[in-house]
């Protein structure tokens, strides 16, 4: 099967690319789209690389590279009633939510913000640049992915 490349964004307050850099590898939790939570469980693969995205950031932008490491499984802070992610109606033998394992790979030199990222003509039809698409994981082309790199470093 032939590796995929992923764009996956988080608030840098809540969990940034330094805090993955430090951790190492983390869980990807609390996502709760149905199109993303689908990319997640059907689609995303060990191996498959990940471009690290800080949203609702002044500026956002790509932080740097990941990579999944573990393959989707049940979300389990759906299941505490304590974690700001419980989903009451997610049963655990009949989970609606999961997440996937991610490791640090690299932080880019540079932050790739949202701007740059849309004046690129080389990167005019990617997915996070299309009007309306604000999904939290998503499909990027080894394309746009190799651009970003680029741009960040």
């Amino acid at each position: 099967m032939a590796e995929k490349y992923w764009l996956i964004k988080s608030e840098p307050d809540v969990y940034s690319i330094d805090d993955l850099k430090k951790d190492k590898k983390t869980h990807w939790d609390g996502v709760r789209n149905y199109q993303a939570r689908n990319f997640m469980r059907d689609e995303m693969k060990k191996g498959d690389k990940v471009i690290f995205y800080h949203s609702n950031s002044e500026p956002p932008g790509a932080a740097g590279i990941c990579e999944v490491v573990k393959e989707g499984y049940p979300d389990f802070t759906a299941f505490d009633p304590e974690d700001n992610h419980y989903d009451p109606k997610s049963k655990e033998d009949n989970p609606t939510w999961i997440m996937v394992d991610v490791k640090f790979i690299e932080k880019f030199k540079n932050l790739v913000p949202l701007g740059k990222i849309k004046a690129n003509p080389k990167l005019k039809n990617m997915k996070l640049v299309q009007r309306g698409n604000r999904l939290s994981v998503m499909p990027v082309t080894k394309k746009e992915f190799d651009e970003i790199v680029k741009m960040g470093n």
